[in-house]
């Protein structure tokens, strides 16, 4: 069969997050566009990821609500769930947002979008089953998917992923999950507040990478709704039940649930690629990519989490797509260097569990570790008085600098963390130093006031000392 040819300023292979925001940029710019995608448009996070695990979170923030009035005199009942209307609503949300991502919309914007599986020929080609693409560039943007971990007899075992778990048959009765990280805490908190038992397995703590009195912070609030905790131990084997599943640990101890979520990391999704033609160089990791995110072919780059050590969080690829838009159409070649950066140490992130947890930047750990000498300021939600009013005073903010006032990071546990964080990230994107942070004006009452009160004890010490009680009191005499 003759297959048909395009030769385009640039090819997308994957319309997830990344490429998708590629394809758009470049097809507005009036560039010839070939997007490749033989799933679901929208890749992971619209349609087994982000979205539906966030509409998920919301039908059990809903049922809780109903058992946590006491605190304000209203009785608590115990919610009935129609988990078939869950899943409805979850799809519902899907199929609103899906526009936006959809084929119509690219083809729209003048995109050519063909729905079949794509491989490199050889290196400036990429071929599927009907078509072949030459281009200027080339941007991979496949994504990942979810791993399992190397344990025995779980691939023998049934199990769900982020991939099907939000179509289930029916509402877990005693939900297993592996994993207690971002994914396994909030849907395991989601289905506890829907009725599920649930129980979290890991080798290691949950939210290892977290700052620890924060990552304690959220799972004493799991434990406290219901959630189980075994982490850290070692699974010994997995097996399936005559009522589901078993998972035996090292210590002997056995236990049994009716379905099983793997939540232990992802893998990028290089397979089929045909990488070796285009003499692109990958591992188990991702695609190599240099800090412009280009590949070791110099036609070819990768976005998101297909890129080594670059991805994980959606926003992260709508960033590499915006530094490649604005390297590939706005840089002048004479430059000779990048206009707009794909690396980010001010990345921010944030677990939707209840209470959420927002992150940027180094942790205290870290910080100290490269830097030495640094400055930690802290400030709790028991003493913001909007918290103190919706009685709901959970954790607090942490923010990390060094002596001389620049943030090196900064960590939020409690109601709106992720919302919180913003301000510590757009004062790290524009090197506003602590003091910065003390000068904006906060609504009064607001949970963001907590950013400029942790900032201001930064200066607690010196503003209150002797020395300056004795200057505020010579100036005194002359008022």
């Amino acid at each position: 069969m003759t297959k048909t040819l395009y030769n385009v300023d640039i090819c997308v292979i994957g319309a997830g997050s990344a490429g998708l925001s590629v394809a758009s940029g470049a097809a507005q710019l009036g560039r010839s566009v070939v997007l490749f995608e033989a799933e679901d448009m929208g890749g992971d996070c619209l349609n087994t990821g982000c979205v539906p695990s966030k509409a998920m979170i919301a039908a059990g923030k809903a049922a809780h609500a109903q058992t946590a009035g006491k605190v304000f005199g209203i009785k608590p009942v115990k919610p009935k769930v129609d988990f078939e209307a869950v899943k409805a609503h979850v799809k519902g949300v899907i199929e609103t947002i899906a526009p936006v991502d959809s084929q119509e919309r690219f083809e729209g914007l003048g995109c050519t979008v063909i729905r079949e599986y794509a491989r490199f020929k050889d290196t400036k080609t990429i071929e599927s089953d009907t078509t072949e693409v030459i281009a200027k560039r080339f941007v991979i943007a496949t994504g990942s998917r979810a791993s399992a971990p190397p344990i025995p007899g779980l691939s023998e075992t049934p199990y769900l992923t982020n991939e099907n778990i939000f179509t289930v048959d029916s509402l877990p009765k005693h939900l297993l999950v592996i994993g207690a990280g971002p994914i396994g805490l909030e849907l395991g908190q989601a289905f506890r507040r829907l009725g599920s038992d649930v129980t979290i397995i890991d080798v290691s703590e949950p939210l290892g990478r977290s700052e620890p009195e924060h990552a304690k912070v959220l799972v004493k609030a799991l434990e406290e709704e219901g959630v189980t905790f075994r982490a850290p131990v070692t699974t010994k084997a997995v097996r399936k039940s005559e009522n589901g599943v078993e998972i035996e640990l090292e210590s002997g101890e056995i236990l049994s649930g009716s379905h099983l979520l793997v939540a232990a990391g992802r893998k990028p999704s290089v397979s089929g690629l045909n990488l070796e033609a285009a003499n692109v160089q990958y591992d188990k990791r991702g695609i190599e990519v240099d800090p412009d995110l280009r590949t070791s072919n110099k036609r070819i780059y990768a976005a998101g989490d297909v890129a080594k050590d670059m991805g994980g969080l959606t926003h992260a690829a709508g960033h590499h797509a915006s530094a490649l838009i604005k390297n590939f159409y706005f840089m002048p070649p004479a430059l000779g260097r990048l206009l707009a950066k794909a690396t980010t140490d001010r990345m921010p992130a944030a677990i939707y569990s209840e209470p959420e947890l927002g992150s940027i930047g180094l942790t205290e750990a870290q910080a100290r570790k490269d830097h030495g000498d640094v400055k930690v300021v802290h400030w709790a939600f028991d003493e913001n008085d909007r918290a103190i009013a919706e009685r709901n005073t959970q954790g607090g903010l942490k923010i990390v600098a060094t002596p001389k006032g620049k943030i090196l990071g900064a960590s939020c546990v409690g109601e709106g963390a992720g919302d919180i964080i913003q301000l510590i990230s757009l004062a790290m994107a524009n090197g506003i130093k602590i003091r910065g942070l003390t000068a904006f004006i906060s609504p009064y009452p607001t949970r963001s006031e907590i950013v400029k009160r942790a900032a201001g004890s930064w200066y607690t010490d010196a503003l209150f000392s002797p020395k300056t009680k004795k200057l505020a009191g010579f100036f005194a005499k002359f008022h």
